[in-house]
């Protein structure tokens, strides 16, 4: 077996009491918050991953710049965290280089396969979601691999074996089990026994080990070593590909050898806005992400919520119809820019916010119904995972990854140990229907060959005088767009410190469902009470998304990991 157990207070496993938390954090906060927050000069790094966080770390003393830091975070974190990103996944990256002033945002998403078509999870004349979440179906072709070692060829120093060093070893030597990884594989468990190499690999005689159990990944380890010697190739070619290709033959699939080798990564140019004397800019279409964040701020910014008050009644439901307006108008709008034509420049324009700012009640909640999708064109000239770097050169990484879903289509092609997204669930099965997060879906959203689905995720970079002073972003499905919005209103609005404005107390609102979600402990009582009074369907449970945060503080670089989650911050 490939299981050994050790002992709960060992490896990533902490066995310190936990410390009161602050009145504005929430009940979930870890102990160890030494951890998820760090100071420097001369380099900050916030990951979802201790591994990888340690990984660039290890990278920058090697001499290594920010992107080969950044590769090695996102390689090592493909191996730490399974349930959430990995190899045959894909994602985001904002990257701004110091050297030329420029952002670029680089789209290693996955794509539809050559085979996919409109209607491929509809039966019976409705979609089934079975068939977009789980098993060879479900699965786009990867990008994650094709954009890393592309990013790296652009911009990195070192050769990409160093980079891919730390990931390969802790493939080989592996980690214990933590508390979110658990809880994951028991919540999949089902869907990993139906494929015997998951099953192999992540359960032991077909249950899920206990938390500390150490999770070795010898097959991955040869991939890595794979893509370390052959770049791109040792993934989108040769033996993976041949697994890959194959599995999908035998489980009713579409991806082909053609799929993979003609999969390429989009550079794109970033969506920027400004946010009280801020230049914000963020990820563009087929990511909602970055208008939706620019939506959020330019929505609020005349409202001044710091005089509000910081989760007050007044101050939460500005924020959340913000929120509706902007998921109402993803649901119509928003889609693959290479096939349907997004009004980018109409969502974020100031003026058509402060018409979406003045159909708000300031004494009553909008009831679903209520809200509608704006009209932009007047305006217009035409689980997951997270990083975030800040050096002291002026670069910035921001980075979102994913394979969608736990564990995502919970299948792992044969010999190879990587695990299959379930990106495809991400499209609209059906115009009107929603995906696993909820979200609900629209025409410019319909399943294509070659087209991306729609994300949510949403890295993002503030800059003041063309310095990145705050690179922020989180896994989360829908819950990312407010997360992020939040962590930075939080920060630029209402001053917090970056460790309180990432641990603070969250809220989302996605319009439908149509409810207002708030973390534990909630807002005070009074505040609570006040808006169930206007008619919002408050739940208080927890927002499930993990900010990863760096911001530069006059001579000193911070870094954040959000302390919910096991990630952590290193600083020099």
């Amino acid at each position: 077996m490939r299981w050994k157990v050790l002992l709960l207070c060992a490896g990533l496993i902490s066995c310190q009491t936990k410390a009161p938390s602050p009145v504005i954090h929430t009940a979930k906060e870890r102990a160890d918050h030494a951890t998820a927050e760090a100071f420097g000069k001369q380099f900050a790094i916030a990951t979802q991953g201790r591994y990888a966080s340690w990984a660039a770390e290890e990278i920058f003393a090697q001499g290594g710049n920010i992107i080969d830091a950044a590769v090695a975070a996102s390689f090592t974190v493909s191996v730490e965290r399974p349930q959430s990103t990995g190899l045959g996944g894909g994602g985001f990256m904002l990257f701004h280089e110091a050297k030329t002033g420029k952002t670029y945002a680089i789209d290693f998403r996955e794509r539809a396969p050559l085979k996919a078509t409109k209607n491929m999870y509809v039966r019976k004349g409705k979609a089934d979601t079975n068939l977009s979440q789980n098993g060879a179906l479900a699965v786009g072709v990867p990008g994650m691999v094709a954009g890393l070692v592309q990013i790296h060829h652009r911009f990195g120093s070192l050769p990409l074996d160093k980079v891919i060093a730390p990931a390969i070893r802790l493939a080989e030597n592996g980690f214990p089990i933590y508390e979110e990884f658990h809880t994951a594989l028991l919540d999949r468990a089902d869907e990993l026994r139906k494929d015997p190499e998951a099953a192999k690999i992540f359960l032991n005689n077909g249950e899920v080990p206990a938390v500390g159990t150490v999770l070795v990944q010898k097959d991955l380890a040869k991939t890595l070593r794979l893509i370390a010697q052959k770049g791109q190739e040792g993934f989108y070619k040769g033996p993976v590909a041949d697994s890959i290709v194959n599995f999908m033959k035998k489980r009713k699939g579409l991806i082909t050898h053609k799929d993979l080798q003609s999969y390429e990564v989009k550079w794109r140019t970033p969506i920027v806005g400004e946010f009280d004397g801020y230049e914000v800019a963020s990820m563009p279409p087929p990511s909602s992400g970055g208008v939706h964040v620019i939506q959020f701020l330019n929505f609020l910014e005349k409202d001044h919520l710091s005089q509000q008050g910081f989760l007050s009644k007044n101050s939460i439901h500005l924020a959340a119809s913000a929120l509706q307006s902007a998921f109402a108008d993803r649901a119509k709008y928003l889609g693959d820019p290479d096939f349907v034509q997004v009004p980018v420049r109409g969502l974020t324009s100031p003026k058509y916010l402060e018409g979406r700012r003045a159909e708000v009640n300031l004494d009553k909640a909008r009831k679903a119904d209520e809200v509608a999708a704006g009209n932009p064109l007047p305006y217009e000239s035409t689980d997951t995972t997270h990083i975030s770097l800040l050096d002291n050169q002026g670069n910035a990484v921001s980075s979102t990854q994913t394979i969608n879903g736990w564990m995502g289509a919970a299948v792992v092609a044969p010999g190879t140990g990587v695990v299959l997204n379930n990106e495809m669930d991400d499209f609209s099965a059906q115009e009107g229907s929603s995906n696993l997060f909820g979200a609900i879906g629209g025409k410019p959203n319909a399943i294509a060959p070659k087209k991306t689905p729609l994300s949510s995720m949403s890295p993002t970079i503030l800059m003041k005088n063309n310095q990145p002073v705050l690179a922020v972003g989180a896994p989360g499905g829908t819950r990312i767009i407010s997360c992020v919005a939040q962590t930075i209103l939080n920060y630029v609005e209402f001053k917090l410190p970056l460790y309180d404005a990432v641990t603070a107390v969250r809220y989302h609102h996605q319009w439908r469902p149509d409810v207002l979600y708030i973390d534990p402990p909630g807002p005070r009582p009074e505040v609570l009470q006040g808006l169930r009074n206007m008619g919002y369907d408050v739940k208080i449970e927890p927002v499930p998304c993990y900010v990863m945060a760096v911001a530069r503080e006059g001579d000193r670089l911070h870094g954040v990991a959000d302390p919910r989650d096991i990630g952590i911050s290193v600083a020099k």
